[in-house]
């Protein structure tokens, strides 16, 4: 039966790692993140749970004893922000080309400068071609069940690779909101127990993680890498399948929100689709034909199941927020449109950027968006993407 309560998206990730006892978290605290590593602690303290925490300097040293602890066999785990993951780059390489399964929890913040602690993807969106798996929530409920997902991704023996949960900071990392936990019971069987094939301290076959890569086998790395990350694709869907059968909720790769019939939509990530529904639903109230289509895995990027969910549309607007000065669109937008051009698709489409630094994304905005889609004038402007609610 499930167990209803209030938490904030810190609480009910946090509440998912005291279910599934992980082996080892490494952590170092930045904002909005650092209530997750605080509520472990607390757990372990409290003898709840019989995790290791590895206090650590940095978090470049939260990733390093976090890739150290998986590789030598634990399940492990950790959780930051914005600049914390930018000083993990290089290890996010190398979890990611060790082909280790740790979970990390990523609380979506503005990346440094100028300084700013609120909510957009520039973090995440920095770290897209690292190798890892990329989940996003809507709200504190898909936190908690992605999170309790990942590691079922990250360790099935096709995968091996590192997964980030990602949800946007303070927005519901801090907000409060009613969520239905699964029992304990359910969720320790669910992800079960972790026994990796291959790890250090299995004495009775040695092994390196690590080793220097010639030119004669950096590649087949890589290709092997890019392939473990399109089979995830299935295996993403065949947990999300075991998931629903055992909580009811339901999960792909994007949620589809009124758009059979739609014939201009909206395709977003992160906590600014709840305002973008509501404007879908009081523009239905008129009569309009819009839609929604809320990404919430970005890898794999599903290409040919998004050019499929939106090829009857006319007209797109396709909402980062992130920007990534390429002077032509941002990321989610650039991939959508290969996307679309790969299947033959030509909608009119626009990219626009949102919500940095945590601006605040409202329904009035999302009806604005919907309205110029419509009208078709954003095909008169000076530069091929559009700022949403900026002083120009």
């Amino acid at each position: 039966m499930a167990i209803r309560d209030k938490l904030s998206g810190n609480e009910a990730v946090s509440v998912a790692i005291k279910q599934i006892n992980p082996d080892v978290m490494a952590a170092f605290p930045i904002t909005p993140s650092t209530e997750i590593p605080q509520y472990v602690a607390s757990y372990i303290a409290n003898g709840d749970i019989d995790t290791v925490f590895v206090p650590v300097e940095s978090e470049h040293s939260a990733m390093s004893a976090t890739i150290a602890a998986s590789a030598a066999g634990a399940r492990a785990l950790t959780a930051t922000s914005s600049c914390g993951l930018a000083l993990m780059w290089e290890e996010l390489y190398i979890a990611a080309s060790d082909r280790l399964p740790i979970v990390l929890a990523l609380v979506n913040r503005a990346l440094s400068g100028p300084i700013n602690i609120n909510a957009d993807h520039s973090d995440a969106m920095g770290a897209r071609d690292a190798g890892w798996l990329q989940i996003f929530a809507e709200n504190n409920q898909e936190a908690y069940d992605n999170f309790i997902q990942a590691f079922r991704i990250a360790e099935h023996s096709k995968i091996l690779l590192p997964v980030m949960t990602c949800q946007d900071g303070f927005i519901t990392s801090h907000a409060v909101e009613n969520i239905s936990l699964l029992e304990d019971e359910k969720v320790k069987a669910f992800v079960g127990k972790y026994e990796p094939e291959n790890y250090l301290l299995n004495e009775k076959q040695p092994m390196a993680v690590g080793p220097y890569a010639v030119s004669s086998y950096y590649m087949e790395s890589k290709r092997l890498q890019a392939q473990a990350m399109a089979d995830s694709k299935e295996i993403i869907l065949q947990v999300a399948k075991e998931f629903e059968a055992l909580s009811g909720r339901s999960y792909g790769f994007f949620e589809e929100y009124k758009i059979e019939d739609a014939e201009y939509a909206v395709v977003i990530m992160g906590s600014a689709a709840g305002a973008a529904k509501d404007a879908v639903d009081l523009l239905r109230t008129q009569g309009k034909k819009v839609g929604l289509i809320k990404v919430r895995v970005f890898r794999p990027f599903p290409a040919e199941e998004l050019a499929a969910a939106l090829k009857n549309v006319k007209a797109i607007a396709i909402m980062d927020r992130a920007e990534s000065f390429s002077g032509h669109a941002g990321p989610l937008a650039a991939e959508l449109r290969a996307a679309l051009f790969n299947a033959k698709l030509t909608p009119d489409a626009i990219s626009y950027i949102y919500g940095l630094g945590g601006r605040d994304v409202r329904v009035e905005d999302m009806q604005a968006v919907y309205t110029s889609l419509e009208a078709g004038d954003f095909k008169c402007i000076d530069i091929p993407y559009r700022y949403l609610g900026v002083r120009e």
